[in-house]
């Protein structure tokens, strides 16, 4: 994987995307497919097992947090991420055309199913970019872009890698690393800042 890994969206493809997905049999389903894994950075097999009381309030609604269960990630990567704004507003509106009741019920269904698999995910994510023509992107590209730009901008909040290593729920500070893109410009300016 560190010879192929999946690239990094830039804003152009992310505004692109958006748009291809809004005009999609499903695009506020689809919507919050590609939110979950750009904004809180959730690989295929946690969207596919993401479960509504993860995302959700004791009242029913949308959450400030993912509870992202151990049994729902991958290994024991199970853990609590914020919620981007923008992803709130989609759960939100995928919650309203949702059928109740939610509580253990898959946030991201098929047609024909009240569940959907990791490589219906993917497929998905694979048809998406190949329609773009998004070449060396997938379904983990939101998730690399993710722990990117959290990693490029943790230290205006007062953060480290660390706390990224935690938002991306890896055992590892190598492996968090291992995600995060070079910034050849950024390395430039930042020897000339002090």
């Amino acid at each position: 994987m560190l010879n192929r890994q999946a690239k990094v969206l830039r804003s152009a493809q992310i505004r692109a995307a958006l748009d291809h997905i809004s005009r999609t049999r499903h695009p506020i389903r689809n919507r919050v497919i590609f939110l979950l894994s750009l904004r809180a950075g959730l690989r295929a097999k946690e969207i596919a097992a993401l479960e509504w009381r993860m995302v959700t309030d004791a009242d029913g609604n949308i959450a400030d947090t993912i509870r992202l269960t151990n049994a729902a990630s991958k290994g024991r990567s199970g853990g609590v991420i914020p919620m981007a704004g923008e992803l709130r507003k989609a759960l939100s509106a995928l919650r309203q055309i949702t059928p109740s009741p939610i509580g253990l019920a898959r946030v991201i269904r098929t047609e024909r199913s009240s569940a959907t698999s990791a490589q219906v995910i993917i497929n998905m994510f694979q048809e998406w970019y190949s329609a773009l023509g998004f070449d060396g992107c997938s379904s983990h590209s939101g998730r690399r872009t993710f722990i990117t730009m959290a990693a490029r901008n943790i230290g205006r909040f007062g953060g480290s890698l660390r706390d990224v290593q935690a938002l991306a729920r890896h055992s590892s500070l190598a492996m968090t690393q291992r995600y995060i893109e070079i910034d050849s410009d950024a390395m430039k300016r930042v020897v000339d800042c002090w």
